[in-house]
């Protein structure tokens, strides 16, 4: 199993801060992804455009898309389906996760690969409370040509991608975070997104009141 962290948009929404380096609970927001999603995969990377330095405090290969434009999460995972059949011969899945996602699973990977072996499938997406998260999934890497040809089509939803794979779809609980119930793909997107997941962080921080 080969994990890549997404870190390719524009982060927009972010003020034009890159989602991924802003502080949370005291380190880059993606450091805390790559805690939680490391022990689960062989081998990881990060899906990243512009200038790879500024991640270099990660030791981790930085792979850039292999698109021009930045054409979303779709060719990021191109990029790391590429980079994992090329660099990593022995792994037969790719497990990706958005670099925005702080919460995920401590058994994210297991269970969607459990899921992808049980129905026979070639990829499957997690979901919490009813609605798929696609761009957090376990893929086989045999799919590498047949999402290449996705995007040369014009296709840029993962979601849409996903459809046409028969995706198995993994349902995940919510979480306790400081208490409070979270979906565990509660999405960093906003600077009220952000204050919210530093605000969790920071009461489950607290030490238990006896």
């Amino acid at each position: 199993m080969t994990g890549v962290v997404i870190a390719g948009g524009r982060s927009s929404r972010m003020d034009h801060r890159e989602k991924a380096l802003v502080d949370l609970g005291g380190e880059p927001m993606i450091g805390r992804i790559i805690t939680r999603l490391r022990p689960q995969v062989g081998h990881l990377i990060i899906n990243a455009n512009g200038r790879p330095q500024r991640f270099a405090p990660f030791g981790l290969p930085v792979v850039a898309d292999q698109m021009e434009g930045r054409e979303g999460p779709l060719a990021g995972l191109q990029a790391g389906l590429a980079w994992a059949r090329r660099e990593t011969p022995n792994a037969r899945f790719v497990a990706s996760v958005a670099a925005d996602t702080p919460f995920i699973p401590d058994d994210l990977v297991a269970r969607l690969r459990a899921a992808l072996e049980e129905a026979e499938a070639f990829s499957a997406i997690a979901a919490s409370a009813g609605e798929a998260t696609p761009i957090i999934g376990v893929w086989s890497i045999a799919l590498a040509d047949a999402l290449a040809e996705h995007l040369a089509e014009g296709v840029r939803a993962v979601h849409s991608f996903a459809a046409a794979q028969g995706s198995v779809v993994v349902d995940f609980p919510f979480i306790d975070v400081g208490g409070e119930s979270v979906d565990p793909f509660f999405n960093v997107n906003t600077p009220d997104d952000l204050a919210k997941a530093r605000a969790l962080l920071a009461r489950a921080a607290e030490p238990a009141r006896g």
